[in-house]
């Protein structure tokens, strides 16, 4: 166990790391300012103004941009699958050339077969959340083409099912950033096949990026204006 306590302490430190990072940005005051909660309220924006509108062709393009893009990162994860499963079966081969290497990064058989398993999860949940995503987004499409008529604009019934269609949306766009997050952090979690201490690193590297791009990238401060 000893020998493997820098590897435990590495894993844990990613762990708490993604959970803090998703917590704070979806359950927490300072979370409801980042890029994403900005880009929330536009989708209710849309939503409404796609009430008042007769011809709703583009909005159904724009949907269906939407619905491609999250359907080709899902495709990707289940590649990314492929890709993972490859490598735990590749076990002998990879650590042959590992060992081949001037410095020795070579783990012991079983670890690596860990790493290969703890990636091939984080890839298994990135399609869980994309695909879902990509249902959410079909849902969404379904409640456009319900939406009543301009006419009809001002009344509780059109109200009811404006809240109700921008909460599906909101949730589609939730469930998709929250397989990106896993994306970039099976980035970070790749650290680990090198060394526990290059975990450490490559996590704290995707946070900062992570964090970076919600709270302090040219489109937040483009969003807040």
């Amino acid at each position: 166990m000893r020998a493997y306590a820098v590897d435990i302490l590495a894993v844990g430190f990613f762990i708490i790391e993604w959970t803090v990072y998703a917590v704070t940005l979806e359950h927490t005051a300072y979370g409801c300012d980042s890029l994403s909660a900005r880009m929330h309220v536009y989708r209710e924006v849309w939503i409404r103004r796609l009430l008042d509108r007769e011809a709703r062709m583009v909005d159904m393009q724009i949907m269906a941009s939407l619905q491609n893009g999250t359907a080709f990162f899902a495709s990707t994860s289940l590649f990314a699958i492929g890709g993972a499963l490859a490598l735990l079966r590749a076990t002998s081969e990879a650590l042959a050339v590992l060992g081949a290497l001037p410095v020795d990064f070579s783990p012991s058989p079983a670890l690596w077969e860990v790493k290969c398993l703890g990636l091939i999860l984080i890839f298994v949940y990135t399609f869980f959340k994309f695909a879902w995503a990509y249902r959410l987004f079909n849902y969404v499409a379904i409640l456009l083409g319900a939406m009543p008529p301009a006419s009809q604009r001002d009344t509780p019934e059109a109200e009811a099912h404006v809240i109700r269609t921008t909460k599906v949306f909101e949730a589609a766009g939730r469930q998709f950033n929250r397989g990106q997050r896993a994306f970039f952090f099976a980035l970070g979690y790749l650290g680990w096949f090198v060394s526990p201490w290059v975990l450490f690193v490559t996590t704290a590297a995707v946070v900062i990026v992570t964090w970076r791009r919600q709270f302090a990238s040219s489109a937040w401060h483009a969003m807040g204006t």
